[in-house]
């Protein structure tokens, strides 16, 4: 007898996948950099920031504006590459199935 097309089951078990690859991400990380590696941060794949290195030389009392913008704009690529890494990871795990208003967050 041939299965039957079961929508409902297969939302379950991908609902099931997503719930452990969350899991996962939370232990993936992506480094990124900014001032030619004067600031470096690493994100995990729940968008939280785990490590902040900070070059001693990029500290300077007078120019707090410079260091201010080097950390935003190594945390701002390091969310991006996580967003990146994310997307890649669902886009594996649903194997390219579209399911309309199925909203995977981080997306």
């Amino acid at each position: 007898m041939a299965k039957m097309f079961n929508p409902l089951g297969q939302l379950k078990d991908i609902q099931a996948k997503m719930a452990k690859l969350q899991e996962e991400l939370e232990s993936k990380t992506v480094e990124a950099s900014s001032g030619g590696g004067m600031v470096t941060v690493i994100v995990n794949g729940k968008f939280e920031i785990v490590d902040i290195k900070i070059d001693p030389q990029v500290v300077d009392p007078e120019d707090i504006e410079m260091l201010e913008d080097l950390v935003a704009a190594a945390v701002n690529d390091g969310i991006r590459k996580a967003q990146e890494m994310v997307a890649q990871e669902m886009a594996g795990l649903a194997g390219g199935l579209n399911i309309p208003g199925l909203k995977i967050p981080g997306l």
